[in-house]
């Protein structure tokens, strides 16, 4: 059975988006990107621009879950609101056009990918070639959130096959 899943690495200027499949223990790339919003924009224009373009990669690819990174607390307090109100924009985003989302600390995607949570961002770059048998490095971006498609893969199938060892069954996202 294929799976599709979007990850998003949200942000005020760039927001990232990952897409890959998987089939039963493979990962396979299939597309990645950027969605730049205009420099020094008001926020409710930026926020239209990552709205829009997350609804057409939706459109595009037709993933079946998402999962997106969460905000971490920044020293300064004005870009973490920005970047809550951009991630607050792609969660809006993504469940208007009815996916489901998990979401994933950088510490847990770092930790799923690469195998410790302090990994530089070169490190997970490196990781998500290798991983994806990717023949250049995806901008910064675009390969943070291949990274959260990928740590969503690989906690939804271990989750999965811990349920499938007690004898549970998921069904829909739900235990049966």
């Amino acid at each position: 059975m294929s799976r599709r899943i979007l990850g998003i690495d949200p942000g005020s200027r760039i927001t990232g988006f990952g897409v890959i499949d998987v089939i039963g223990q493979q990962r396979h790339y299939v597309a990645s990107g950027c969605i730049r919003t205009p420099q020094g924009a008001p926020l409710a224009e930026r926020i239209k621009v990552i709205v829009d373009g997350l609804f057409g990669v939706v459109d595009t690819y037709r993933p079946g879950e998402a999962a997106v990174e969460q905000v971490f607390v920044n020293v300064n307090p004005a870009a973490t609101l920005m970047l809550g109100q951009a991630r607050g924009a792609v969660l809006a985003a993504l469940v208007l056009k009815q996916l489901t989302v998990a979401e994933y600390t950088a510490l847990q995607v770092k930790q799923s990918v690469v195998g410790h949570g302090k990994a530089p961002k070169e490190q997970v770059q490196a990781m998500i070639v290798r991983l994806l048998n990717l023949s250049g490095t995806p901008q910064a971006d675009a390969a943070d959130a291949l990274a959260v498609a990928l740590a969503h893969a690989n906690h939804s199938h271990a989750a999965v096959a811990a349920f499938t060892r007690q004898g549970l069954r998921v069904k829909g996202g739900r235990l049966a």
